[in-house]
């Protein structure tokens, strides 16, 4: 929808004679709606000469006025309203940014009616629905079937953000350092899945993990993209491109660092005599790697777990040759280390961004006394939460109830003690994928992937707001208000 005025009027500010230098017009004025999307407005103005301008906007009836940023100075500007509500009548100003404002006069124009593809019920109101329990921000969603999407649903569940790609899915997103977000694409297709845990065991050859037999797996990637939040994709990266097509997959996941490189998950492959270990011949073994590149595709550092691993002298290799580990889940340490989910093994490895080298394990059979009964298993999501302690998602296998937990690690006398254990009802237990994050307010942001299922809790588990999927989430995570900084703030 597009909807244009053209203005042949002079804007001046209090005060004649400063009128009298700073003569200025807006020649013109276009308002659309990007890809028809109703909370998404873009105001195209045309100056008669270079200036700064910005857009004060604000819903009808309500005192609450919001401002965009100040542009660069330039003749032609193209602003961005964000976050508007559907079907709703907005009024608006161009200002000219100045030592003394000057302004256009007032505008109007109404959203949208909400897309029909983004109608849900994402709140039922038999389950939990406080929405102060989510507090001021919103749930990141993606969708990896076609067309893939990323979503931004709020407390109350109104879709308030949207982005969609229609040849590929979005497997997983997240916010980066430089407040854009960073998407892992991937076809919509699937490979086989074993995702019938056994019975409790406490041996890797007695529990049946559930893996992918296939190179992609559920939650693989080809692609990567960078995304801002006015819903421009800034670039594309196909796999096959980098380091002559060596790493043509993304296994689970992708981050930002602070540098602005792109790091990232890969599917490493070993050529192995399998008599060293009771087998017959040749085999391929599947294990993991990390990739780190810049924005344009080029390599900057690899890490390769068979550098670091005993092939000869495993007792799992045979049976888990096809994907020994299974890292499903990276991020960084405080020190900007990496941490990687090793869902096979039921640890978190401390891998050197330098060296390669490991530098320690936490988990079953790791480098840090625990207490057993807080041994998590196939877990996600590993990040260093805002008490500065690490956090998983444990999905636990063993014990078929997930949730959220957390440890304080002692580097020195090597412990780890548990700091947040908040387990979600059985009824929410996922075998796979998932994640666990604290929330400014300190309630938590948890993800049961297979039951659909995205809440928040305390952090003793008890649920206060659910949100109801109709597809099933690799995983959810929380965006601020303050990511919005950089486009609006109130008046």
């Amino acid at each position: 929808m597009k909807r244009i005025l053209i203005i042949f009027l002079i804007v001046a500010a209090a005060g004649t004679g400063y009128y009298l230098t700073t003569r200025v017009s807006i020649e013109r004025i276009e308002l659309t709606s990007p890809e028809n999307l109703a909370m998404n407005e873009s105001v195209k103005v045309v100056l008669s000469r270079e200036e700064s301008i910005y857009v004060r906007f604000w819903k009808d009836g309500s005192s609450e006025k919001f401002r965009t940023r100040p542009t660069p100075r330039a003749k032609e500007h193209d602003i961005r309203l964000l976050l508007l509500n559907p079907d709703t009548k907005y009024h608006f100003q161009v200002v000219i940014d100045k030592i003394f404002d000057i302004s256009s006069s007032e505008m109007s124009f109404h959203t949208m009616k909400q897309s029909p593809w983004l109608e849900h019920n994402w709140i039922k109101e038999d389950r939990p629905h406080d929405a102060s329990a989510l507090g001021g921000g919103m749930v990141m969603l993606c969708n990896a079937r076609l067309p893939g999407y990323i979503a931004m649903v709020d407390g109350r569940g109104a879709v308030r953000w949207y982005w969609q790609i229609d040849d590929i899915g979005v497997r997983a997103a997240t916010l980066t350092p430089r407040g854009t977000l960073l998407a892992m694409l991937r076809p919509p297709v699937r490979d086989v899945i074993d995702d019938t845990p056994k019975e409790e065991a406490d041996s890797l050859r007695v529990l049946k993990k559930p893996t992918r037999r296939g190179a992609l797996g559920f939650a693989g990637g080809t692609e990567v993209a960078e995304i801002d939040l006015t819903g421009k994709m800034l670039w594309r990266i196909n796999m096959d491109t980098v380091d002559g097509g060596r790493h043509k997959i993304i296994h689970h996941d992708v981050r930002m660092d602070k540098n602005g490189n792109i790091v990232l998950l890969t599917r490493n492959k070993k050529l192995f005599d399998m008599s060293k270990i009771g087998g017959t011949g040749t085999d391929t073994l599947g294990g993991d790697g990390i990739l780190v590149m810049d924005r344009h595709g080029r390599k900057i550092w690899e890490w390769d777990v068979w550098n670091e691993w005993d092939t000869d002298h495993d007792p799992f290799l045979k049976e888990f040759a096809y994907d020994r580990f299974h890292m499903n889940a990276l991020n960084f340490a405080s020190d900007s280390n990496f941490l990687v989910s090793v869902a096979i093994e039921d640890q978190i490895w401390k891998v050197n961004r330098v060296t390669g080298k490991v530098m320690w394990k936490l988990g079953k059979n790791g480098n840090f006394k625990m207490d057993s009964s807080y041994f998590f298993s196939f877990q996600h999501s590993v990040h260093i939460n805002p008490y500065g302690n690490l956090m998983v998602f444990d999905n636990s296998l063993w014990k078929k109830q997930s949730g959220a937990v957390s440890f304080e690690l002692d580097t020195i006398n090597w412990t780890a003690t548990p700091k947040i254990h908040a387990m979600l009802p059985r009824s929410k237990y996922t075998s796979r994928m998932g994640s666990a994050y604290v929330l400014p307010n300190d309630n938590l942001l948890q993800c049961s992937s297979k039951t659909g299922t995205v809440m928040v809790t305390d952090q003793q588990g008890k649920i206060l707001w659910e949100l109801n999927n109709y597809f099933v989430p690799y995983r959810a995570e929380y965006i601020p208000s303050q990511a919005w900084a950089p486009f609006l703030e109130k008046e």
